[in-house]
């Protein structure tokens, strides 16, 4: 299958701790295994936990790229953090780039001891919505607690990005991957996140694009 954007760049977004580099390796995973040529980089904020994290994943039907995504270069943006998303489609968007985020703030130390202002929740989706071409928004936190732990966010966000089909790819791709990385307990409470985001995209295909995704 021949891609819209040669090659076509995502960017995983959010801060340490939240699994965006387990999203990019799954991810990646699934569609080497489609046969794309695939390169993965990553950069950093601060190093520890809440510091920003940014994982570039890049897809060629033709050959491997460098890692990393040049600035305004993004076209698919799965964001695990709202402001974050922000920061990255600041340096990274353009006019047709698409995103998928999930809802949920991961405050930061200086922010929860009032040493800084984290904006508005509504002002920081109403920004976005300025700068992306496509936006979709999901409760990845919550839809994760319903598969058993809010950790699983970041599987809900796979889930959802494979809903898209923003990229087509069967979703036993995605599921491959996991069988491959996971097993026991862990397996069950991943692939039931994954699903649960899975269906709150499905079902959003009935509703506006920037409505929230809830899985109801």
């Amino acid at each position: 299958m021949t891609l819209i954007f040669e090659p076509t760049n995502i960017i995983i977004s959010g801060v340490g701790g939240q699994g965006n580099i387990r999203a990019s390796d799954l991810i990646s995973r699934a569609f080497c295994e489609e046969g794309y040529y695939v390169s993965v980089g990553e950069t950093y904020g601060a190093t520890q936990r809440g510091g920003s994290v940014v994982s570039h994943v890049r897809l060629s039907r033709k050959k491997s790229y460098g890692p990393l995504i040049p600035l305004g270069e993004g076209h698919i943006i799965v964001g695990f953090e709202p402001l974050e998303v922000y920061r990255v489609l600041r340096d990274y968007g353009h006019d047709t780039v698409r995103v998928i985020t999930n809802d949920r703030p991961f405050y930061p130390l200086d922010a929860l001891q009032k040493k800084c202002e984290y904006p508005a929740p509504g002002q920081l989706i109403s920004a976005i919505k300025i700068l992306a071409a496509d936006l979709k928004i999901i409760k990845a936190t919550d839809l994760a607690k319903q598969a058993g732990t809010p950790k699983a966010q970041n599987l809900v966000m796979i889930g959802a990005f494979a809903g898209l089909n923003w990229i087509p790819m069967a979703k036993e791709r995605y599921l491959e991957s996991l069988d491959e990385t996971f097993s026991g307990t862990g397996l069950e409470v991943n692939k039931r996140a994954f699903e649960l985001g899975y269906q709150a995209v499905l079902e959003s295909r009935r509703t506006a694009p920037a409505q929230d995704l809830n899985g109801a």
